[in-house]
């Protein structure tokens, strides 16, 4: 008989659970206090409990909290350093939350729409050749995928909608538009396979092509009138396959 899998550390001790909630909070403080950046080294294990008053069992869990909400890195062998912020963290709780509260496509199309007029509309003002030129190339590629590898086409589907978030230069844009990907993976082949049709799927590339075409040519009306009109068509087709 297999054993059963189980977490090999100890619990944490009902009175410890808030240590390490406060400690978590004032090594967040440290962080900026110290006006510390992404790369740089957060003091050893055993000078930050010595620094908190508390034990370096509630002070390893702390940096095990901050390195799952990616605030901290925690590498093999080395000190905790500053980690660059990331959507992982965003992207587990929005995921959890869409589960939870029983979230519907059409209502997590609804605020992606509202969060991806704007991005693109910034996009078209803000990019940068090369985020233009990445945008062309993504369409190109999604044209091609389309006839053999329809796994490759949801990633580049998903890349293309992060890279105008990142365009728009907002990172607070681009960490939540990231933060969709799990739950983009989870729904694109919904969507797709809706779509039904050959034409319907090129259609639907097309209209990218359409978001690019504008935003190489920093025209932010057609990129948000086409941003809105890719929207519209994935709506439309959920309705008509009775997806909810």
């Amino acid at each position: 008989m297999t054993p059963k899998s189980r977490d090999l550390r100890p619990p944490i001790p009902d009175g410890e659970a808030g240590l390490v909630e406060t400690a978590m909070s004032n090594i967040r403080n440290l962080v900026r206090s110290e006006e510390l950046r992404p790369g740089d080294s957060l003091p050893s294990e055993k000078a930050l409990s010595e620094r908190m008053g508390v034990s370096r069992t509630v002070t390893r869990e702390a940096l095990r909290g901050l390195a799952t909400l990616r605030v901290i890195d925690v590498g093999n062998s080395r000190k905790a350093r500053v980690a660059m912020p990331d959507a992982s963290a965003l992207s587990v709780i929005l995921d959890h939350a869409t589960y939870a509260n029983e979230l519907s496509i059409q209502q997590i199309l609804d605020v992606r729409r509202t969060l991806e007029l704007r991005t693109v509309g910034l996009a078209a003002l803000r990019r940068s050749d090369a985020e233009a030129a990445d945008l062309l190339t993504i369409t190109q590629e999604m044209f091609e995928a389309l006839e053999h590898n329809v796994t490759d086409l949801m990633e580049l589907d998903i890349r293309f909608h992060e890279i105008i978030a990142r365009a728009s230069g907002n990172l607070l844009y681009a960490m939540l538009v990231e933060s969709f990907r799990v739950i983009s993976r989870q729904t694109w082949a919904i969507g797709w396979h809706s779509r039904g049709s050959h034409e319907n799927r090129l259609e639907n590339i097309r209209c990218h092509d359409r978001i690019a075409t504008a935003i190489m040519a920093q025209d932010a009306t057609r990129a948000e009138q086409a941003m809105s009109e890719h929207f519209d068509s994935a709506v439309n087709v959920l309705l008509r396959a009775g997806v909810t």
